[in-house]
């Protein structure tokens, strides 16, 4: 049991440093998920295009390679070495901020048109029609998976320990050598870390959803009616 107080407390020394790393990585994914998802519906095809090179560029490459180009090549071409947790927040936040700029695109489109035309007959500007109008009732729609995307991003710190940013992943792998015979109880307290902070984002974005479809007027969909199955009591 002793061994078992040593391990969970190791592993428990980088829970700052993955707090850390996913709340710095889901500000900045939000920041980029909105300026390039408004980017790629610009009357410009310059701002479009420019918004589609980033969102293909992350989103189609390797999270692990983003990681050593800025960490280990960079440094090469600039001469200017980042700090291990700040370059993984940045990764973070610029690969998950392309997949949340195609969430706040496809939420923007699915506002019903009706709320387009109502808005310009009040004789509202386009940023007016944007901000009071349209980015309100896509807010809504943008939620559920951006709850999916942050725990995504929560799970995606572990690739930190790649460059040895202190966070959980990585105090468990530096056990695994002397502790090798109790495998389980590193593992086991990594994953039940894990698990419980992504519980706490999944509360926290449920509670956010129904407070943002409050003020819309609308009545959040129950969780258990919206699984059961059709005909069920």
């Amino acid at each position: 049991m002793s061994n078992v107080s040593h391990i969970v407390t190791s592993v428990l020394s980088g829970l700052t440093a993955t707090i850390e790393a996913a709340l710095g990585g889901i500000a900045l994914t939000v920041v980029l998920a909105l300026v390039a998802g408004l980017a790629l519906l610009s009357p410009s095809r310059i701002v479009r295009g420019i918004a589609r090179l980033y969102v293909e560029i992350f989103r189609g490459t390797s999270e692990v390679v983003q990681l050593f180009w800025l960490f280990f090549v960079l440094p090469v071409l600039v001469g200017f070495q980042l700090v291990p947790l700040f370059a993984g927040i940045l990764v973070l936040g610029l690969n998950h901020g392309a997949y949340g700029a195609e969430i706040v695109r496809g939420a923007v489109r699915s506002v019903p048109k009706e709320q387009y035309e109502g808005a310009i007959a009040l004789n509202l500007t386009p940023t007016q029609r944007m901000t009071r109008v349209i980015l309100p009732q896509a807010f809504v729609e943008m939620l559920p998976p951006f709850n999916n995307l942050f725990i995504q991003l929560l799970k995606s710190t572990a690739l930190l320990s790649f460059i040895s940013a202190g966070e959980i992943a990585e105090q468990g792998e530096l056990l695994r050598p002397v502790f090798g015979a109790d495998i389980v109880w590193i593992y086991a307290t990594e994953l039940v870390l894990y698990l419980l902070l992504a519980i706490l984002i999944t509360i926290g974005m449920r509670a956010l959803e129904r407070s943002a479809a409050r003020r819309l007027g609308r009545t959040p969909p129950s969780r258990t009616k919206a699984l059961a199955p059709a005909g069920g009591v």
